[in-house]
């Protein structure tokens, strides 16, 4: 397995200018490299402070030119605010950059207050997103596609730069839905879930189901190479680790009311933050995500594996207003102290950990 960071490029401080706030992403992307992560995403939002990136793959592009190793990757292009031809072209022309280190992590939407400004129609994000989904795998992989859908109509067209993976960069569906979880199983997709604030049991059973829709569609559930984002930061001070479970509570706050329409700007572009429905204490997150020193966070990661058997793990180390250099702080001894802990557990190397045989959920229940 592997590890990766990713960036929300939230701006929950006013006062801090939102080019301050990519500066920052940047800075952690070249310590990422530096430190031995094997990937970094960039989200796409819109017209909010949840995030301040726009275009994923622009700053890929950007990450890309100021690195030499580690992937770069969208988390996520949402599929139905794009026109499918300019984007093939850009992933196309992005994966060249980046010397073919291209990973390209798509999904449906679920931010109406987008939706509404960039033209879109929430009600038919599932059905664009199979639609554009299709488009783009014919033409990442042929020179030349045409294509006839509900929503979409191609005439014959050539992407004019091929994408140097071959036949295309690896494509990850993130979100809970069993449809995409099928198309995974069929297509050869990776399956991109997130924990959230709940906890490691939680994460489990959807995995479990993930696994139940490659069972279903005749796929090897062993091969699936899941991959999890998580909440996780690595500090000795108590202060940074309040200060880290309330960003990412705030996180949760300002996605629910855009999610749920209960949003309210002020200031412009800023979520008001406000307590979502059933709403967990701190001390309550601060158990279901992963946090606390080097030994307490390789401990809880080490039984999160075996429970779950994630191959790649993307990480938020920034959340909220964390100051850059807490977050960095929490990257240095991720890297250099939790990572050497799980592999001195496991007895191998971190790449070998995805070997191990994962307990699927019939053989769960054989084992009851």
């Amino acid at each position: 397995m592997d590890f990766g960071v990713f960036n929300l490029l939230q701006h929950r401080d006013r006062t801090k200018p939102p080019h301050e706030v990519i500066a920052e992403a940047l800075a952690h992307t070249r310590l990422a490299e530096e430190l031995g992560f094997s990937r970094v995403w960039f989200a796409e939002h819109h017209f909010s402070n949840y995030s301040l990136c726009p275009s994923p793959l622009i700053f890929c592009a950007q990450a890309a030119a100021m690195t030499k190793r580690i992937r770069v990757g969208s988390a996520v292009l949402i599929l139905p605010l794009h026109a499918p031809a300019r984007v093939i072209a850009e992933i196309a022309l992005v994966d060249t950059l980046s010397g073919g280190r291209l990973d390209v992590g798509v999904g449906s939407g679920y931010q109406t207050y987008e939706f509404e400004r960039l033209g879109a129609e929430m009600s038919q994000n599932k059905a664009v997103f199979n639609e554009m989904l299709d488009m783009i795998d014919l033409g990442l992989r042929q020179p030349n596609f045409s294509y006839r859908g509900e929503f979409f109509e191609q005439p014959q067209t050539a992407i004019n730069v091929r994408p140097l993976q071959s036949p295309r960069p690896p494509i990850w569906i993130a979100g809970a839905d069993p449809n995409s979880h099928r198309r995974c199983a069929r297509d050869g997709y990776i399956p991109f879930i997130s924990g959230g604030l709940e906890n490691a049991d939680t994460i489990k059973r959807m995995r479990d189901q993930v696994t139940q829709c490659y069972e279903q569609e005749g796929a090897d559930p062993a091969a699936m190479p899941l991959g999890v984002l998580r909440f996780v930061c690595v500090s000795d001070d108590p202060a940074v680790i309040d200060r880290y479970v309330e960003g990412a509570r705030f996180q949760k706050r300002i996605a629910m009311s855009l999610r749920h329409r209960r949003e309210t700007m002020v200031d412009d572009y800023m979520v008001d933050e406000v307590p979502f429905p059933d709403e967990p204490p701190l001390e309550q997150i601060a158990k279901n995500i992963v946090v606390g020193n080097a030994a307490a966070v390789a401990e809880r990661l080490c039984s999160e594996i075996e429970l779950y058997g994630p191959r790649h793990m993307s990480i938020y180390f920034a959340v909220g207003d964390l100051p850059s250099a807490a977050a960095m702080t929490s990257m240095e001894l991720f890297a250099t102290k939790v990572v050497p802990m799980i592999e001195a557990h496991f007895g191998m190397p971190l790449a070998k950990i995805s070997d191990i045989p994962m307990p699927t959920p019939k053989m769960l229940v054989a084992a009851e």
